[in-house]
């Protein structure tokens, strides 16, 4: 029997047919349920899928593997001189974890302590193009490998647990540096503590503030003119892999802002485009 219900519900499904494609996706979608990393796209399809961050990636590591080369040549007659050693970032640096960001566009919500932590445990990061063969072929040059990264100690099991299972070297308690409980996030009291006990040879990291302090809490412009005071650091000193989907560049750019809305805003104001001038 073909009811008044089904009448109803016939003429109301037969509406969202010929609602235009904006409006129809505009009802799938409250404002409340905005994705937060919807920007993030690109970054992270170009992470993943461009052959051009392999490229970047590659090159970053086998310049590295020449500075390693360079370095053990220059001191292999002298003696009394501190054992060498490497120190590299985890995330993005070593760690590819553009899934976990992917993941984040995908379901549509934003980012939690409690969701990266579970991420981080269960050791299903990658290897970023290049890092294991140059660790590697660094540690069989009897070079020691330190990683210095700002994981939880929470998640250091994690940590450790993934880099074994992607074989990097000289994986261990000792060497796996973890932010301690209730420090800020410098890295430099870590890397203090193996430059007391090693030739430091190389940092390789995705975010300036892997190479020193100097980078931290600066403005864009600020950040710039370091980087051109500290020139002749990278590629020698400072080794850095290409990540477009976060970092230290993006708290340049938001400030103290915490809220979505604001942060959209700050990312619109800090793109620089064609002033169209007006015809004759």
């Amino acid at each position: 029997m073909f009811t008044y219900a089904k009448f109803v519900r016939v003429i109301v499904l037969t509406s969202f047919l010929f609602l235009p494609a904006p409006l129809l996706a505009q009802t799938s979608t409250s404002p409340q349920t905005v994705n937060p990393y919807e920007y993030q796209t690109a970054a992270v399809l170009w992470t993943q899928s461009s052959a051009e961050y392999r490229a970047l990636a590659l090159q970053a590591f086998n310049l590295a593997r020449l500075r390693v080369d360079q370095d053990l040549a220059r001191h292999r007659s002298r003696r009394r001189v501190k054992p060498p050693a490497i120190v590299v970032d985890a995330d993005e640096t070593v760690l590819d974890n553009s899934r976990f960001q992917a993941e984040l566009i995908l379901r549509g919500v934003d980012y939690t302590s409690e969701a990266w932590q579970s991420w981080v445990n269960r050791a299903e990061g990658g290897p970023v193009p290049g890092a294991l063969e140059f660790l590697n072929y660094s540690f069989r040059r009897g070079v020691r490998v330190f990683y210095i990264t700002n994981r939880r100690q929470t998640e250091k099991a994690g940590t450790v647990a993934n880099l074994k299972k992607l074989g990097f070297p000289d994986v261990s308690e000792e060497t796996v540096m973890i932010r301690e409980q209730g420090t800020t996030s410098s890295k430099e009291t870590r890397r203090q503590s193996v430059r007391s006990r090693y030739r430091l040879v190389l940092l390789v990291g995705d975010n300036l503030n892997d190479f020193n302090d100097d980078f931290t809490g600066k403005s864009i412009a600020d950040r710039k003119a370091q980087v051109d005071r500290e020139r002749s650091e990278f590629g020698t000193q400072y080794i850095v892999v290409p990540n477009p989907m976060y970092g230290d560049w993006e708290n340049a750019i938001y400030g103290n802002a915490s809220k979505e809305a604001e942060r959209r805003e700050r990312r619109r104001a800090a793109l620089q485009g064609i002033t169209v001038q007006p015809g004759p």
